[in-house]
């Protein structure tokens, strides 16, 4: 069973929880990442979340997110679940956005309350994504995903909402 690193308000680690119990109406804060991954083409990946997903299921967002397991490095983190999310290997991984942080309430009324730094990275071979996590996937032009969720915000992850600006700012996308 995966476990969650859990955080104080100040980001420092003040311990663990199965990764199974942590998404509730009351979720703590805790420690997460999310990856923006790019062709050689320069095209972005976006996935749907499955329909079987716990928070925002059917939902456009970035290529992939995940939890990094208890003092797990954060960039063994991203590979491993690219490899698992979506069946590929990234190379030129980089940090983006270390400090962003965010909480949002699903629908369901499940949280999502962590600290999440921002990955970009870039596809090296082909990928298979994993239904369980993904049930679609394309590659995008940014202008016209930053145009699309401009538009139509409800349509997207509230972490792509906030994360795309933010990385075009930091000229990242």
């Amino acid at each position: 069973m995966d476990h969650v690193t859990l955080l104080a308000d100040d980001g420092s680690a003040v311990g663990t929880m199965p990764k199974s119990e942590v998404h509730t109406t009351d979720t703590p804060l805790h420690l997460a990442f999310s990856c923006y991954v790019f062709d050689t083409q320069g095209r972005l990946l976006v996935t749907r979340r499955a329909l079987a997903k716990k928070t925002w299921p059917g939902v456009w967002t970035n290529s992939f997110c995940g939890h990094p397991r208890p003092d797990e490095v954060m960039s063994d983190a991203v590979k491993r679940h690219g490899l698992s999310e979506l069946g590929m290997r990234l190379s030129e991984i980089r940090l983006a956005l270390p400090e962003y942080r965010y909480r949002a309430v699903d629908a369901s009324g499940i949280v999502e309350n962590e600290v999440c730094p921002v990955h970009v990275a870039v596809l090296d071979g082909d990928l298979t994504a994993n239904p369980d996590e993904v049930s679609e996937w394309a590659w995008v032009d940014v202008e016209a995903l930053s145009a699309s969720v401009e538009n139509a915000p409800f349509a997207f992850s509230p972490w792509l909402v906030e994360q795309l600006p933010l990385l075009r700012q930091v000229g990242e996308v």
